[in-house]
Protein backbone atom coordinates (compact mmCIF):
# COMPACT_ATOMS: atom_id res chain seq x y z
CA UNK A 1 0.00 0.00 0.00
CA UNK A 2 2.87 2.58 1.11
CA UNK A 3 4.51 1.62 -1.85
CA UNK A 4 1.87 2.67 -4.49
CA UNK A 5 0.80 5.23 -2.39
CA UNK A 6 4.22 6.75 -2.98
CA UNK A 7 3.98 6.91 -6.64
CA UNK A 8 0.64 8.98 -6.02
CA UNK A 9 -1.90 5.63 -7.04
CA UNK A 10 -4.83 6.18 -5.16
CA UNK A 11 -4.80 3.03 -2.77
CA UNK A 12 -8.04 0.94 -1.39
CA UNK A 13 -7.41 -1.56 1.36
CA UNK A 14 -9.95 -4.02 2.24
CA UNK A 15 -11.00 -6.92 4.15
CA UNK A 16 -12.88 -9.71 2.40
CA UNK A 17 -15.97 -10.57 3.60
CA UNK A 18 -15.90 -12.24 7.16
CA UNK A 19 -12.55 -10.53 8.02
CA UNK A 20 -12.01 -8.35 11.01
CA UNK A 21 -14.72 -6.22 11.25
CA UNK A 22 -16.22 -6.69 7.66
CA UNK A 23 -19.57 -8.22 7.07
CA UNK A 24 -20.20 -11.70 5.15
CA UNK A 25 -19.28 -14.74 5.91
CA UNK A 26 -15.84 -16.53 4.06
CA UNK A 27 -17.09 -18.18 0.81
CA UNK A 28 -14.02 -19.86 -0.17
CA UNK A 29 -12.90 -17.71 -2.77
CA UNK A 30 -15.95 -17.72 -5.06
CA UNK A 31 -17.82 -14.86 -2.71
CA UNK A 32 -14.28 -13.03 -2.31
CA UNK A 33 -14.14 -12.80 -6.50
CA UNK A 34 -16.89 -10.44 -5.75
CA UNK A 35 -15.71 -8.04 -3.52
CA UNK A 36 -12.44 -7.61 -5.63
CA UNK A 37 -14.71 -6.85 -8.62
CA UNK A 38 -16.47 -4.17 -6.50
CA UNK A 39 -13.15 -2.55 -5.06
CA UNK A 40 -12.08 -2.35 -8.56
CA UNK A 41 -15.51 -1.20 -10.02
CA UNK A 42 -15.44 1.82 -7.26
CA UNK A 43 -11.18 2.67 -7.51
CA UNK A 44 -12.50 3.24 -11.32
CA UNK A 45 -15.62 5.38 -11.10
CA UNK A 46 -14.02 7.40 -8.53
CA UNK A 47 -10.33 7.85 -10.20
CA UNK A 48 -11.14 7.49 -13.51
CA UNK A 49 -7.27 6.27 -13.56
CA UNK A 50 -5.39 2.78 -15.01
CA UNK A 51 -5.47 0.30 -11.83
CA UNK A 52 -2.44 -1.58 -10.44
CA UNK A 53 -3.68 -4.53 -8.63
CA UNK A 54 -2.12 -5.94 -5.58
CA UNK A 55 -2.96 -8.37 -3.03
CA UNK A 56 -1.64 -10.49 -0.44
CA UNK A 57 -1.23 -14.40 0.02
CA UNK A 58 -5.54 -15.43 -0.21
CA UNK A 59 -5.85 -11.92 -1.68
CA UNK A 60 -3.74 -12.07 -4.12
CA UNK A 61 -4.73 -15.91 -5.50
CA UNK A 62 -8.46 -14.38 -5.38
CA UNK A 63 -7.22 -11.11 -6.56
CA UNK A 64 -5.30 -11.79 -9.35
CA UNK A 65 -8.52 -13.92 -10.89
CA UNK A 66 -10.54 -10.87 -11.59
CA UNK A 67 -7.53 -8.25 -12.56
CA UNK A 68 -6.22 -10.42 -15.33
CA UNK A 69 -8.82 -10.40 -17.60
CA UNK A 70 -10.06 -6.82 -16.31
CA UNK A 71 -9.32 -4.06 -18.65
CA UNK A 72 -8.66 -1.65 -16.48
CA UNK A 73 -6.21 -3.02 -14.47
CA UNK A 74 -2.48 -2.39 -16.58
CA UNK A 75 -0.53 -4.09 -13.88
CA UNK A 76 -0.74 -6.81 -10.68
CA UNK A 77 1.15 -7.90 -7.95
CA UNK A 78 0.98 -10.88 -6.07
CA UNK A 79 2.61 -11.13 -2.44
CA UNK A 80 3.02 -13.77 -0.89
CA UNK A 81 1.36 -15.98 -3.32
CA UNK A 82 0.22 -19.10 -1.70
CA UNK A 83 1.38 -21.79 -4.16
CA UNK A 84 0.82 -24.79 -2.39
CA UNK A 85 -2.32 -26.26 -0.31
CA UNK A 86 -3.20 -24.80 2.77
CA UNK A 87 -5.33 -26.28 4.99
CA UNK A 88 -8.01 -27.53 2.60
CA UNK A 89 -7.50 -24.59 0.47
CA UNK A 90 -5.87 -25.99 -3.01
CA UNK A 91 -4.70 -22.64 -5.40
CA UNK A 92 -4.88 -23.26 -9.16
CA UNK A 93 -3.13 -20.37 -11.26
CA UNK A 94 -3.90 -21.76 -14.82
CA UNK A 95 -5.61 -19.12 -15.67
CA UNK A 96 -2.17 -16.84 -15.13
CA UNK A 97 -1.06 -18.50 -18.32
CA UNK A 98 -3.03 -16.23 -20.49
CA UNK A 99 -2.13 -13.17 -18.10
CA UNK A 100 0.44 -10.73 -20.07
CA UNK A 101 0.20 -7.71 -18.20
CA UNK A 102 3.29 -6.81 -16.23
CA UNK A 103 3.31 -9.33 -13.27
CA UNK A 104 5.59 -8.91 -10.39
CA UNK A 105 5.61 -11.69 -7.73
CA UNK A 106 7.32 -11.27 -4.65
CA UNK A 107 7.78 -14.13 -1.80
CA UNK A 108 10.05 -14.87 1.16
CA UNK A 109 12.86 -17.11 0.62
CA UNK A 110 11.52 -18.64 4.05
CA UNK A 111 7.67 -19.11 2.67
CA UNK A 112 5.82 -22.28 3.81
CA UNK A 113 3.17 -21.37 1.28
CA UNK A 114 5.70 -20.14 -1.66
CA UNK A 115 8.29 -22.26 -1.33
CA UNK A 116 10.90 -20.81 -4.08
CA UNK A 117 10.94 -24.02 -6.34
CA UNK A 118 7.20 -24.59 -6.62
CA UNK A 119 6.90 -20.46 -7.41
CA UNK A 120 9.69 -20.76 -10.09
CA UNK A 121 8.36 -23.55 -11.58
CA UNK A 122 4.94 -21.12 -11.95
CA UNK A 123 7.12 -18.41 -13.31
CA UNK A 124 8.49 -20.44 -16.27
CA UNK A 125 4.88 -21.28 -17.41
CA UNK A 126 3.67 -17.54 -17.44
CA UNK A 127 4.31 -15.29 -20.75
CA UNK A 128 6.04 -12.44 -20.27
CA UNK A 129 6.35 -9.40 -18.91
CA UNK A 130 6.74 -11.28 -15.47
CA UNK A 131 9.03 -10.72 -12.67
CA UNK A 132 9.84 -12.27 -9.17
CA UNK A 133 11.42 -11.38 -6.44
CA UNK A 134 12.79 -13.36 -3.31
CA UNK A 135 12.93 -11.76 -0.54
CA UNK A 136 15.85 -13.18 1.57
CA UNK A 137 14.95 -13.96 5.04
CA UNK A 138 11.30 -13.37 4.66
CA UNK A 139 8.54 -15.95 5.98
CA UNK A 140 5.14 -15.85 4.40
CA UNK A 141 4.42 -12.23 6.41
CA UNK A 142 7.45 -11.03 5.55
CA UNK A 143 8.22 -9.80 9.20
CA UNK A 144 10.82 -7.52 9.21
CA UNK A 145 11.43 -7.42 6.09
CA UNK A 146 8.74 -5.02 4.85
CA UNK A 147 11.50 -2.57 4.05
CA UNK A 148 12.88 -5.25 1.11
CA UNK A 149 9.05 -5.93 0.01
CA UNK A 150 8.67 -2.32 -0.36
CA UNK A 151 11.78 -1.82 -2.52
CA UNK A 152 10.80 -4.77 -4.50
CA UNK A 153 7.67 -3.27 -5.63
CA UNK A 154 8.93 0.30 -6.16
CA UNK A 155 11.67 -0.55 -8.32
CA UNK A 156 9.00 -2.88 -10.40
CA UNK A 157 6.76 0.26 -11.01
CA UNK A 158 10.08 2.31 -12.22
CA UNK A 159 11.26 -0.12 -14.33
CA UNK A 160 7.63 -1.34 -15.65
CA UNK A 161 5.01 1.25 -15.33
CA UNK A 162 5.69 4.56 -17.35
CA UNK A 163 4.94 7.54 -16.15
Amino acid sequence: MKALNSFGYPVLRFNFRGAGLSQGEHDHGDGEVEDVRTALDWLDNEFHLPLIFAGFSFGAAVGLRVACPDARVEAVIGLGLPVVTIDDRIYDFEFLRNCTKPKLFISGDRDQFGPRAKMAKLMEALPEPKKLVIVEGADHFFEGRLRELRDGIESWIKERIPD
